[in-house]
């Protein structure tokens, strides 16, 4: 490891854990037994140099410090780590964000709601398949499937369900338009993973919609949740903003900002809500390592 590189590790990781560190005295997080920060730091940290974004860049050279002590705070406070494939780095830009994989967002709504199982199944053409709503809420009734009626070509629906100890339960249903919808809106806008497996697709489309709606319908402002939906909101506004620097106009043109302009452009900056934020993105900007 470079000497560069290794004042980045020090700078951005020791902010992160003490941010984590914080978190956990002040009793907002407590992480499973199984669980620990520093090892997942290092796991990260070690596939973080092995990234690259889409020019074969070296993220930890390309993207931001901040968006790179960012997408590990976000990792850390989930409580998920690469090493179990629970979650990946993509850079947008100069922007890098953490990812959950579907097993990662697993991984989080079990962890917070106490969930016994989540899982999916598709549902396919010729298949009988009824369900009703009681209380508000979606329950399979029946799903009888033959197997000469599994064709990927053929998928009408999928869906998931989580269930709990107490026999409780929460199941979403999604229809193969809402799916295809869902991964037009995806970074790979459905590509060629989605036509070869379309199964496994449409299950881990569906256990992300249960999962994220079943979290987001409780009333737990858990931190475990605002750095949940953090990380699907940093990628959504990663990508808008790569979009926007790739399509715009190419020209430069020559702007001379006044003292006065430059201070009003600072003060309309919007800042988080939450002051443990303010405080880790100033001490991000304190530290004493090369910048991006």
């Amino acid at each position: 490891m470079s000497k560069d590189l290794a004042l980045v590790k020090k700078d951005t990781v020791d902010v992160v854990a003490e941010k984590v560190r914080q978190f956990q005295e002040r009793g907002e997080i407590h992480f499973p037994a199984n669980y620990s920060p520093e090892n997942a730091l290092k796991s990260a940290w070690l596939v973080l140099q092995e990234t690259t974004d889409k020019n074969g860049k070296p993220v930890l050279q390309t993207c931001t410090k901040n968006s790179i002590a960012n997408s590990l705070l976000n990792m850390v406070v989930q409580g998920l780590t690469p090493a179990k494939n629970q979650g990946y780095f993509i850079a947008f830009g100069q922007q890098l964000v953490f990812m959950r994989s579907y097993f990662g967002t697993m991984a989080v709504t079990k962890r917070v709601t106490g969930a016994k199982d989540i899982f999916a199944q598709v549902v396919y053409e010729g298949d009988e398949f009824e369900y009703e709503i009681e209380f508000g809420r979606k329950k399979v009734t029946k799903h009888v499937q033959k197997i000469e009626n599994v064709n990927g070509d053929k998928i009408v629906a999928a869906y998931c369900t989580i269930v709990f100890d107490d026999d409780r339960w929460y199941t979403e249903i999604m229809t193969m338009d809402e799916i295809k919808r869902a991964w037009e809106m995806s970074r790979t806008k459905g590509g060629k993973t989605h036509k070869e497996f379309p199964q496994e697709m449409a299950k881990k489309t569906v256990i992300n919609r249960t999962c994220k709606m079943y979290l987001n319908s409780s009333d737990d402002s858990n931190l475990v949740i605002e750095h949940f939906n953090q990380t699907d909101e940093s990628a959504q506004e990663a990508q808008i903003q790569e979009e926007i620097d790739e399509n715009a106009n190419q020209e430069t043109i020559d702007v001379e900002f006044t003292e006065l302009e430059k201070e009003s452009e600072s003060e309309s900056k919007p800042k988080s809500e939450d002051p443990l934020i303010n405080d880790f993105e100033e001490a991000l900007q304190n530290t004493d390592g090369p910048g991006f």
